[in-house]
């Protein structure tokens, strides 16, 4: 699946990935390729990434992070998340 995560100030992340976990308003969930659409509200927490190879760009690499399990983190305040047409975009602050 394809997945973008977009600040205020910029797109930060835009590759294909394996995975994603998220921590939605009623818990962290993942979705996987061809996941069913859907829309939700973000609370505070990592985004999990999982991914083969990524392309980070430079000036956006300290924002991530490795997490215990060896997947990609994104710190976030709150955001907002559509997964359709096996594209997963979330916006975030």
């Amino acid at each position: 699946m394809f997945l973008e995560i977009v600040t205020p100030e910029a797109v930060l992340f835009s590759s294909e990935v394996t995975s994603v976990a998220v921590p939605g308003i009623n818990g962290e969930f993942q979705m996987l390729s061809n996941h069913a659409p859907v829309v939700s509200l973000l609370n505070a927490g990592i985004i999990k990434i999982e991914a083969s190879k990524v392309s980070i760009d430079e000036k956006f690499e300290d924002r991530f992070t490795k997490t215990v399990d060896g997947r990609l983190g994104f710190s976030i305040k709150s955001g907002t998340l559509e997964m359709k047409d096996n594209k997963a975009i979330i916006l975030a602050d």
